[in-house]
């Protein structure tokens, strides 16, 4: 067994392989796995990125309709801190039903009232143009998978034609296992009132790799808003780690 003497420590390669073996050892430390939990509002989640769905530059108008500007039924987009997600919805041909679209919540005439705030930009699953009331419309489930884990994320979210229904959240892991699943109930409107229900998850790590929105109601489209996130930030012992190599990387090359 080789034995580490003082005097190694006046060698800069030594330091650098030392300061390197810390960083490792700081980043390697098992984590253990924790499961999502249910939060209930925007300020209990306390977001440091976000997903506005006009960002995609495709806002459909349901008053003069325009197809061309709906969405896939799997497209891409990124946070303002640069983290790339993936939508899935599946398409639901049998129903009839439009792709997915985005559209922007206003009181009549100017637009279409729900019960999110007025001037929300809201991601819509699609529905049957020609249906009537209740509207025949896409069930989902909508699918969020991030390219890094997030600590949480969460939108406002209600379902077309509906006033009273159950929500359903369920967060994965990078692994694919569950997290957590709730159910959650909620109320529709047109009262551009603010009252969709929140419908958000979180963990003390981030492990949240997939979320997963629906509700129970079938043959019903729904919405969401837009998407809160909490994004991790580099430990503090991690960035001194990183910082301490570097420096004894500069030193050593002086010398």
């Amino acid at each position: 067994m080789k034995h580490l003497f003082f005097s190694d420590f006046k060698r800069p390669s030594a330091l650098v392989a030392i300061a390197s073996t810390f960083v490792s050892l700081v980043l390697s430390l098992p984590v253990a796995v924790e499961a999502a939990t249910l939060v209930s509002s925007r300020a209990e989640l306390a977001s440091n990125d976000e997903i506005d769905w006009s960002s995609l530059g495709q806002v459909f108008d349901p008053l003069n309709p325009d197809p061309t500007v709906f969405l896939s039924n799997s497209f891409t987009a990124t946070s303002p801190r640069g983290l790339d997600l993936n939508v899935d919805i599946p398409a639901r041909p049998d129903l009839g039903v439009t792709p997915p679209f985005i559209f922007q919540t206003l009181p009549l005439p100017e637009g279409i009232p729900t019960n999110f705030s007025s001037g929300d930009f809201l991601l819509f699953t699609g529905l049957n143009l020609a249906s009537g009331f209740p509207a025949i419309g896409n069930p989902g489930p909508l699918t969020i998978t991030f390219d890094e884990p997030v600590l949480g994320a969460g939108a406002q979210f209600a379902v077309d034609d509906t006033f009273n229904f159950d929500a359903t959240i369920s967060a994965f892991d990078e692994a694919g296992m569950l997290l957590a699943t709730f159910l959650v109930p909620g109320t529709a409107s047109v009262e551009l009132d603010n009252s969709a229900v929140f419908l958000g998850v979180q963990s003390e790590t981030a492990n949240i790799a997939r979320l997963e929105f629906g509700s129970l109601e079938p043959d019903r489209a729904f919405a969401i808003n837009t998407l809160d996130l909490v994004v991790p930030i580099p430990e503090p012992a991690a960035i001194a780690g990183l910082l301490m190599v570097g420096a004894i990387a500069v030193f050593s090359h002086q010398k």
